[in-house]
């Protein structure tokens, strides 16, 4: 990628930092050049001009002088919101929190993914219009594994390929069973039948057409115990904005 001066770009933020007395880092995921660290001077001050359109859970198109080595610069915001309910909301804030948190850590700087960026924006307005974003996050967690490397064989089961039979996951071959091979992994997870249906309708479904969606909470939970065990287990990540997240989980209980 090449260095563009006064270019446009559409951008959700990630997340901000302090940097310096009076300085700031804030970092995009941007439609156009994928995540981009921006430097900018002052933003710490008092009345800083553009102090309402970097704010948590912004997004918008901003005019930027895009580096491909070096920190990038904000030089105009155009047209700025926000996912206003998220940020008012310790609940919603920490599942949007921990989705850029995990698109952060998937994708290194620079690696550009429109589709990625659409998944972001439509996954935190579902988030901000009130769909239940533990689901939400689900879908994200487990269409993010094919980006890191690990995407779990969900069409069907692992030996045959038929998916008309009692399916079930195995860690060891890294997708599904049917029942006439369960024996082949006496270690399976033994999920039960709905969760099994929603880990393979996840896995398919368009973020952007989702109107609403609704799971029990026993299946939400084996749900997230699958993930928690793929990413921490599997993959080794575990992010302070998950330790959070799993906090405020326990204290609704």
């Amino acid at each position: 990628m090449k260095d563009y001066h006064c270019i446009d770009f559409h951008g959700i933020l990630m997340y901000r930092k302090n940097y310096r007395e009076h300085d700031m880092l804030v970092k995009f995921f941007t439609a156009e050049f994928g995540p981009k660290m921006f430097f900018l001077r002052g933003a710490r001050r008092k009345n800083y001009k553009m102090a309402a359109d970097i704010l948590p859970f912004s997004y918008g198109s901003y005019t930027g002088n895009i580096k491909k080595d070096l920190l990038s610069y904000i030089v105009n915001p155009i047209d700025v919101q926000h996912y206003l309910n998220t940020s008012n909301d310790i609940y919603l804030n920490a599942y949007a929190t921990y989705i850029m948190n995990l698109l952060d850590t998937a994708f290194d700087d620079g690696k550009t993914s429109i589709e990625w960026f659409n998944k972001l924006f439509y996954s935190l307005r579902l988030i901000d219009a009130g769909i239940d974003p533990a689901i939400i996050t689900n879908i994200i967690e487990l269409q993010l594994l094919s980006v890191l490397g690990v995407a779990p064989e969900l069409r069907g089961c692992m030996v045959c390929g038929r998916s008309d039979l009692n399916l079930d996951y195995s860690e060891s071959m890294g997708g599904l069973l049917c029942e006439n091979h369960f024996d082949r992994d006496l270690y399976r997870l033994r999920l039960d039948k709905k969760t099994i249906f929603y880990l393979r309708k996840f896995s398919i479904i368009e973020i952007s057409k989702i109107k609403n969606i609704k799971v029990n909470n026993q299946t939400k939970k084996e749900l997230r115990s699958f993930f928690d065990n793929i990413y921490e287990n599997n993959l080794g990540i575990k992010l302070k904005s998950k330790n959070f997240l799993d906090q405020i989980n326990n204290f609704k209980i």
